[in-house]
């Protein structure tokens, strides 16, 4: 088998077999296979697009290149949630304790943020002592025995999706979707879990913009993992503007602990509903979303969800005093108002650039190396849909220095829209897959 075959193959529209797509990853993982030609076979792929079974295919190849974890030794149906990105997205925080305080077992790798989307890890790790890099034996004990484990992904799952992200990054074959889909999904497997209940964001804040797209990925995935065996579900929710008010690693900690409490934002609590409901349901652990929502409404109400994380932390190393006390958590030096400069209803929040300015006040990555200020950030004071007078606070940075808060609260301005007419409604929630 030669990959000069399976190039031309696929740039005349073939559809390449199973065998043929193993030989194509395994030998691209081992060197064997060139980036010239590998890039190639991605630009064919671009395309000519990916049938349904080669897209499997791929997937399965790509989660098979490197270390496939067996979580058969937890009891319980174990499960796990994936987010494609989008600004103030805390959900894993209030989400997963919730859901294993509800019986579910929760046993998942999580990544760090990179650009204006913040990481899991990162925000878990503002909790001082709280470790992730934990071995395996370890991950499945704390899975096993307190029904929730957390930890970031190892160089040995899915190496091929590692080198063929950085080969399409350089590119520009990213924004093709069997080739996204199997990106997400091959980690998603290699990570054992039965169950798989994804959020796909649509908006300005996301991935997918668009969301036709967000509704086609989302399909592809679901059909990869219930190809693959796994119970599916996906849910497309809003990100046209930030989640919830909070914006920033510590930040975004605190207000999850609010939402564990019962006093989270409303849009913030009514997606940790929708997609606890999805994993209660699918993990059989109740028949109907009612049922669900009552039981997701318990574990908030009598402390339980808020002692689960409380858990998870201590389990890891973390203090989990600050589950109990986030205001001891460390603050940023400076406090500064963004007032708004007209009177009106606010229009539109341009999501992404409310990420960017997190970024320049650094609680953000460019790069895989940067450091982080786990401190700084935004909250946000008004939303799309209210009515604001010239003056008032619609914004609040939390930054390192007095500079660095001006430039940001100047972007900041730059992407609201204030405006004497109502926005748009959008729905948080556009569909379940």
């Amino acid at each position: 088998m030669r990959m000069y075959d399976l190039i031309q193959k696929k740039k005349t529209g073939g559809e390449l077999t199973a065998e043929e797509i193993a030989f194509m990853v395994e030998g691209f993982t081992a060197g064997r296979i060139p980036d010239y030609q590998m890039s190639a076979m991605m630009m064919a792929i671009y395309f000519q697009g990916m049938t349904r079974q080669e897209t499997v295919e791929l997937t399965l190849s790509m989660a098979k290149s490197g270390q496939m974890l067996d979580l058969g030794s937890i009891s319980g149906i174990k499960a796990d949630k994936h987010s494609t990105g989008g600004v103030g997205d805390k959900t894993s925080l209030a989400l997963l304790p919730m859901v294993s305080a509800c019986g579910l077992t929760i046993a998942k790798m999580s990544g760090r943020g990179l650009g204006h989307t913040g990481g899991t890890i990162d925000k878990l790790e503002s909790f001082p002592g709280f470790r992730t890099d934990i071995a395996i034996d370890e991950f499945k004990r704390n899975a096993d025995e307190l029904g929730i484990a957390l930890m970031g992904q190892t160089a040995e799952l899915a190496p091929a999706d590692k080198k063929l992200y950085a080969l399409r990054d350089v590119t520009a074959t990213v924004d093709q979707m069997s080739l996204i889909a199997s990106s997400i999904m091959s980690k998603k497997l290699a990570s054992g879990a039965d169950l798989i209940v994804l959020d796909v964001k649509t908006g300005s804040g996301a991935f997918m913009k668009n969301l036709d797209d967000a509704k086609a990925l989302a399909k592809e995935m679901v059909q990869i993992g219930e190809d693959a065996g796994r119970k599916m579900r996906a849910v497309i929710s809003d990100m046209d503007q930030p989640l919830g008010r909070k914006i920033g690693n510590i930040l975004e900690v605190q207000e999850a602990i609010d939402t564990l409490r019962g006093n989270g934002p409303k849009d913030f609590t009514e997606l940790v509903m929708t997609l606890g409901s999805q994993m209660l349901i699918l993990g059989g652990i109740v028949q109907t979303e009612e049922e669900a929502r009552g039981r997701l409404n318990s574990v908030i109400r009598d402390g339980s969800a808020l002692d689960r994380l409380a858990d998870l932390i201590s389990a890891q190393g973390g203090d989990s005093s600050y589950v109990y006390e986030p205001e001891k958590l460390p603050k940023a030096p400076v406090r500064y108002e963004v007032t708004a400069p007209e009177s009106g209803i606010i229009n539109r929040i341009v999501c992404d650039e409310a990420g960017n300015c997190c970024l320049m006040l650094g609680g953000g990555r460019v790069t895989k190396e940067d450091e982080i200020d786990l401190t700084v950030g935004l909250e946000l004071t008004r939303k799309v849909g209210d009515r604001v007078t010239e003056g008032d606070v619609i914004a609040i940075l939390y930054a390192a220095d007095e500079e660095t808060a001006q430039q940001a609260a100047q972007r900041y301005l730059k992407a609201v829209t204030i405006d004497k007419q109502e926005p748009e409604p959008r729905p948080l929630i556009w569909e379940i897959i």
